[in-house]
């Protein structure tokens, strides 16, 4: 599972000090730190609504060069996400509850007061432009040049205020923006409240295999079969990378190609992705692309990454995008390597082809209208649950709890199948209802088909056209290949040290059957 975080922002110093400050946060994924240099404004540390706009002067509005000296700048955020701060100001007892269930450390009080200020200054402004505008009415006629020169100073003083306003208010909504961005999506009703280990079982397919003899794992299967090299690998890429050969890379390819062939069958799109990506897309998607134990590889000196998932490039394929209510759902089945650092991960749990930095995986992603996205989540664990008993696994499917979800998804069920050799249970797949998380940052939207016989008002551009929605994103695992070969060889491993072929997977392999010792 690639873990998904948020990239925070930290405003409160720069509210409430006349100095700089530096806040580190971090969100979701342990010890991920980000941060970040925050802006300093004396006119927003001092900030009160003006009962009149003669109060400003240019000494008073502009911020004087010393203390232009000890302000920290900050670069704006190189995207924003759509998001309704509204909903969360009139919902804030729900979303403080959402936050505390889903162990983030989203400041949602912190939120609250910068939206507060934004809008009050938001007002300020407004005014301002109102007053500067009045004035510059009353100057088209003729006057006495005294009461000209008057309003000349007036207009000044006002542009100037304006100004140093209008600036205060872009740094202020970036601030806002950056911590909003923390804010974790919202959580169906059924979630169970709690860690990993709270997770509800919803599903329990076949039973373990019985064995007549000691069970090999499948590093002992790997070698006694000549299928993969870790030794070679460790030397020329580093630990956690491997060699397949022989009947392991029939294998993979068998897997990948059936397992699009079975997704494409029921209606999705096949693609292979980009396996490099902007930093921006990977953040969209809920992923922490930059700090220190990320699972992202940032390709030095761009601002490019490493996909951790097929998910990444294909939620990005319609960015910043109206779609067309009549092309939903639009259903994909992709394609692709996916490397991950694996930051943290270590122990007999994770050996072999268990975890590791670069494998291949068969992705199923959706874009639909919003009141179709539960019945697609749905479909999606099921269509996992059919490719694996078609397999001849025993697994069992989770209701993932609130801890375990991360920042993006709303609903998130995992398929843990057992293995033998490594006498657990290990995750092969999962399937994520994100709602509107995504598609709020990636800027993917629908028009809305208008009811027959049903006429829009409004004349001009836009016109006969129902306002855009944002889509529903949701994405699930059709095939891990490193995990299903640690299936594949534990369960159907032989006392003569040889490993059946599914009988699916069989027309994949040119008929091959039976992996035999050599």
């Amino acid at each position: 599972m690639l873990t998904r975080t948020c990239l925070g922002g930290g405003a409160a110093a720069a509210l409430s000090s006349l100095s700089p400050s530096i806040r580190r946060c971090s969100f979701l994924f342990p010890s991920v730190q980000q941060t970040l240099l925050l802006p300093f404004s004396p006119r927003l540390a001092s900030y009160r609504i003006s009962p009149s706009p003669r109060r400003f002067s240019a000494s008073a509005a502009v911020a004087t060069e010393e203390e232009h000296k000890v302000a920290v700048a900050v670069k704006p955020p190189q995207w924003k996400a759509a998001i309704d701060f509204k909903w969360i100001r009139d919902n804030k007892d729900v979303v403080a509850a959402n936050i505390t269930n889903r162990n983030s450390n989203a400041n949602l009080e912190l939120v609250l007061d910068l939206y507060e200020k934004f809008l009050n200054l938001q007002k300020e402004v407004e005014r301002l432009r109102a007053e500067r505008n009045a004035v510059a009415s009353k100057m088209k006629g003729k006057l006495e040049p005294s009461v000209r020169q008057a309003l000349v100073e007036e207009g000044k003083n006002l542009k100037e205020g304006l100004v140093a306003l209008e600036e205060d208010l872009v740094q202020l909504s970036d601030q806002l923006q950056l911590e909003a961005q923390c804010i974790p999506n919202s959580t169906h009703p059924d979630v169970p409240v709690g860690g990993e280990e709270s997770s509800v079982a919803r599903k329990m397919v076949g039973n373990p295999k019985e064995f007549g003899f000691d069970v090999k794992d499948h590093l002992q299967l790997g070698k006694d079969l000549d299928l993969f090299d870790f030794d070679a690998a460790a030397e020329v890429s580093g630990s956690k990378f491997y060699y397949l050969k022989n009947e392991a890379v029939l294998l993979e390819m068998a897997l990948v190609n059936w397992a699009i062939a079975q997704v494409s069958k029921r209606g999705f799109t096949p693609l292979i992705t980009p396996e490099i990506v902007r930093s921006s897309v990977v953040e969209k998607c809920g992923f922490q692309p930059r700090g220190q134990n990320t699972q992202v590889y940032s390709i030095q000196g761009s601002d490019q990454c490493l996909i951790g998932t097929a998910e990444i490039p294909v939620g990005g394929i319609h960015m910043d995008s109206i779609l067309s209510e009549s092309d939903l759902p639009l259903k994909y089945v992709a394609y692709s390597h996916c490397f991950r650092t694996e930051a943290g991960a270590a122990g007999a749990a994770t050996r072999g082809m268990y975890r590791v930095h670069q494998f291949s995986k068969v992705e199923m992603f959706v874009f639909c209208r919003p009141e179709d996205s539960d019945s697609y989540h749905e479909e999606l664990i099921a269509i996992e649950e059919e490719l694996f008993s078609s397999l001849g696994l025993h697994f069992k499917t989770l209701d993932m709890a609130t801890g375990d979800l991360g920042a993006p998804a709303y609903r998130k069920f995992d398929v843990e199948a057992w293995m033998p050799g490594l006498g657990r249970y290990g995750e092969i797949s999962s399937a994520s209802n994100c709602t509107d998380y995504q598609s709020r940052r990636l800027g993917i939207r629908f028009r809305p088909t208008p009811p027959e016989g049903v006429q829009n008002p409004k004349k001009g551009k836009g016109a006969g056209s129902a306002p855009t929605r944002f889509v529903h994103t949701l994405n699930a695992t059709a095939c891990a290949v490193p995990r299903m070969l640690v299936c594949l060889l534990e369960n159907f491993q032989q006392e003569n040290g040889s490993v059946v072929i599914p009988d699916v997977l069989r027309p994949y392999m040119g008929g091959l059957d039976v992996i035999s010792p050599k």
